[in-house]
């Protein structure tokens, strides 16, 4: 009865421009985990300890999952069976009925989400799952390419950095696709085919962070809602068109130096571009009267400024977390008696190193 899990995730740069193909941003893993378990059952069933009471009872008919109860709560969870099945058929492995079993510590013990990227990870894990009940032996790139068609054929939106950060662990840059080929792709190919191909301006790598780098996250107690934000920025994008393409031009320097700074072990340049891309985020909240910095995460940033870091929003914004950047060698207690003193819980997470598995 294998149990897999797959971790939640933090942007560090590049939110929103990230939602248009080929633009980049940076990631990490953090090391608290959707968990799935599959056993093989006469009758098959979905149940998750997060959603107790609605679980969900499924047959198989020609080989597609069948089920007569309403499925919104595990929409990420029954595409990824689907799309992963599919595969596994492909690989000419009989497909049999199973119970998946989902847990959670992404959210905080009073079940309020800290923006981890949810079902992102909830999708990972299912895929990860599903292929070790079938002992089909995948990259992180190939779980990656089947949670991310899954998740996008469930939310419509968003870069799929999550399922990145969730699929390969650590800090990564990515550079996301084009959707629209990927939608065409599903059409067109396999599954088998579909993992094969090179997916138009897709980039995932890994990268090290500095040996005095200090990554600290802070809480604000406010979830935010990344799919909404995002068709918030879209719906004001044709007015403001040039404005946009502005910011677009500019995240993608920033971000781009940012990657450069990574690979060449200088966090100074680090958190001067981390600097910058907060800036270029405020400048995304007045012209599209989205609010993505909000009081509490903006004292979260000024505070870490005052210790000698630099800060900013991470993910939706409009609450969850916001992530600081310091050099180890500053006054991080202080800073963190300061947050807690100002409403802001530390989360006390580390980076996530999927590598650790594959050893």
């Amino acid at each position: 009865m294998p149990t897999v899990k797959a971790p939640g995730k933090l942007y560090i740069a590049g939110e929103y421009a990230v939602v248009e193909p080929g633009q980049p941003a940076i990631l990490i893993a953090v090391d608290q985990f959707v968990y799935a378990t599959i056993s093989q059952a006469k009758q098959g069933l979905v149940s998750s300890k997060q959603l107790l009471g609605q679980d969900i009872y499924w047959t198989r008919e020609n080989d597609q999952l069948q089920t007569t109860q309403a499925t919104a709560k595990f929409a990420y969870v029954l595409k990824a069976i689907e799309l992963t099945e599919r595969y596994a058929k492909e690989q000419n492995c009989q497909l049999s009925t199973f119970n998946l079993q989902l847990d959670s510590d992404l959210d905080s013990p009073d079940g309020k989400k800290y923006g981890l990227g949810s079902s992102a990870a909830v999708t990972v894990a299912t895929v990860k799952a599903v292929a070790a009940y079938y002992n089909l032996a995948l990259t992180p790139l190939e779980i990656f390419k089947l949670a991310a068609s899954a998740h996008y054929l469930v939310q419509k939106n968003g870069s799929l950095g999550d399922i990145a950060a969730s699929s390969f662990g650590g800090w990564i840059a990515y550079h996301s696709f084009d959707r629209s080929w990927l939608l065409q792709g599903l059409q067109d190919h396999s599954m088998t085919e579909l993992l094969k191909l090179t997916w138009p301006k897709l980039q995932i790598e890994s990268l090290e962070a500095p040996p005095r780098l200090q990554l600290l996250i802070g809480w604000t107690g406010s979830p935010a809602s990344t799919s909404n934000l995002i068709n918030e920025v879209a719906l004001s994008k044709e007015e403001r068109q040039r404005k946009y393409d502005h910011f677009l031009e500019q995240s993608a320097l920033c971000v781009s130096k940012m990657i450069a700074a990574f690979k060449q072990q200088d966090l100074e340049v680090i958190m001067c571009q981390l600097a910058r891309d907060r800036e270029l985020l405020r400048s995304l909240e007045t012209f599209s009267q989205v609010t993505i910095e909000t009081p509490k995460l903006h004292q979260l940033i000024t505070l870490a400024q005052k210790f000698g870091g630099q800060a900013k929003t991470s993910g939706a914004g409009g609450g969850d977390c916001g992530i600081a950047i310091l050099a180890k060698e500053q006054p991080l207690n202080e800073l963190l008696n300061a947050w807690k003193q100002a409403g802001i819980t530390p989360l006390p997470f580390s980076i996530y190193h999927t590598t650790l598995e594959r050893s």
